[in-house]
């Protein structure tokens, strides 16, 4: 199927390049060029794949996907006076794509591990939405051992954090040994899986993200990031 056109200037602004006045220039600096050495002009309407930016073909188009191992002290906001973001990981021009890519849900600043981004808001909501109840694993380091019913207390479906109205659904806990176990929930509540462990009475010193769904995070290391296609999700 051939890929629409658009403008050239809305397409490159729209991924982040450069804004719309600045086409014009980049064309005559020769930035800006055809894949098969057409002419070109601010308003020519284009596909996607005729254009090459200092020769190299343009980033992926509108739905975009990215699977990041993020580290421990970045934040999942677009507020860069909460501190250094996950977002900061990425190109600039990633940053300047319009629609903006956000992040699929949170994880906390000292939370590591699997994190996924997106500029597709179906997915997003999609992904987001208690209905759909993907699994997530997570390890956490504890502050004290097990007292030895917590697995039970997670898989019963009747926990009750502080301010909520409704229970957990059920989760599983595997341990590892007495201070390192992993949690497998189907929901994203706030800081549900430190949360879940103040409430029988210990505290998460250490958690990172094993898995979403049937994504890992492979051989990335933090910081690191690919993108993934939508139907792998």
């Amino acid at each position: 199927m051939k890929s629409s056109k658009v403008r050239l200037d809305k397409l490159l602004s729209s991924l982040g390049y450069c804004s719309r006045r600045e086409v014009g220039v980049l064309i005559r600096e020769g930035i800006i060029t055809h894949a098969l050495n057409l002419p070109l002009k601010s308003d020519t309407k284009v596909a996607h794949d005729e254009i090459l930016f200092n020769g190299e073909p343009l980033d992926p188009p509108q739905g975009i996907v990215i699977l990041m191992h993020k580290p421990a002290g970045l934040v999942c906001s677009h507020d860069d006076g909460e501190g250094k973001l996950v977002y900061d990981l990425l190109p600039e021009r990633w940053r300047l794509r319009d629609p903006k890519i956000s992040t699929v849900g949170r994880l906390d600043k000292e939370t590591s591990g699997l994190l996924l981004l997106t500029d597709d808001g179906a997915l997003l909501h999609r992904l987001t939405s208690p209905k759909h109840k993907v699994p997530k694993v997570y390890e956490a380091t504890l502050d004290r051992p097990l007292k030895g019913d917590e697995a039970e207390i997670f898989a019963s479906g009747t926990l009750m954090l502080n301010g909520e109205k409704t229970p957990c659904l059920p989760a599983k806990l595997t341990i590892i040994d007495q201070t390192h176990v992993t949690l497998e929930i189907t929901e994203g509540r706030y800081h549900q899986v430190r949360r879940m462990f103040a409430s029988v009475g210990n505290h998460v010193t250490a958690l990172h993200r094993c898995s979403f769904g049937t994504l890992t995070l492979d051989d990335l290391k933090a910081g690191e990031y690919r993108l993934i296609e939508k139907e792998s999700l």
